[in-house]
């Protein structure tokens, strides 16, 4: 009973999960956008990462102890930039994407346009949903959170990160676009580098930011359709309209 249980519940997510990507199909398929379904990941604990860790102690005026036996660490390995999870893992910028494709199967998915469709928003915070966009060369990552930054008030975050250097990420503009029921929202900026950490970006505020009963009025059924478009620019600026 428990193998057929599981058998039967796997299957209804398949079936649920083919659903969502025939319906993203058919709405975008016009625009000739690609659409990819990203499902939710829903933490058990959001563990500080290292690199948020270290901004708090610096913020509270504390330096991290000093272990004289410590090997010295290499200043040219980035830990993981994954925000799901506390990983351990560190390693060179250009072997990021793999580390992250293989070890937390995030999806990539490669277009100038594309769009992202994120599943089952009606999850308590934290959850976070994830992908990959290859584009002009470069890897981006597509971070949406849902959170609570007061309490009993989550929030929507969504931001999209350079994996590559500070200086490679102003070279970029990211535009993220709701358009649903005669509403549009558009918020356009600078991408931030993954070294910069998304957990940064978020408490920041520097991204699209969507209360409740606004990802509601952009919502369907319980998902939310984002356009992605990337583009290279000089020119450093953000704007969110409506």
């Amino acid at each position: 009973m428990l193998f057929f249980t599981q058998c039967f519940g796997a299957v209804l997510d398949l079936i649920h999960l083919r659903f969502q990507h025939y319906k993203a199909k058919r709405v975008f398929s016009a625009a000739g956008q690609l659409v990819c379904v990203v499902n939710p990941t829903h933490s058990l604990k959001y563990a500080p990462t290292r690199c948020a860790a270290a901004q708090a102690s610096t913020e509270q005026g504390i330096l991290p102890p000093c272990h004289h036996h410590e090997a010295v660490h290499d200043p040219q390995l980035v830990p993981c930039t994954c925000p799901l999870f506390s990983c351990p893992w560190e390693g060179h910028l250009e072997v990021v994407v793999s580390h992250l494709r293989q070890t937390h199967r995030i999806s990539i998915l490669q277009g100038a346009e594309i769009v992202f469709l994120a599943t089952d928003m009606h999850l308590p915070a934290p959850t976070d949903w994830i992908i990959m966009h290859s584009c002009l060369g470069h890897q981006f990552l597509l971070v949406l959170r849902k959170q609570e930054k007061y309490e009993g008030h989550p929030q929507f975050f969504a931001t999209m990160m350079l994996i590559g250097t500070p200086t490679q990420a102003n070279n970029f503009t990211y535009r993220l676009e709701l358009n649903r029921n005669q509403r549009r929202l558009k918020w356009e900026a600078t991408p931030r580098s993954i070294l910069e950490c998304v957990d940064s970006v978020i408490s920041d505020g520097d991204c699209l930011v969507l209360n409740t009963s606004l990802a509601q009025l952009f919502s369907d059924n319980g998902s939310l359709a984002i356009g992605i478009a990337i583009t290279t620019s000089k020119v450093h600026s953000s704007e969110a309209e409506m």
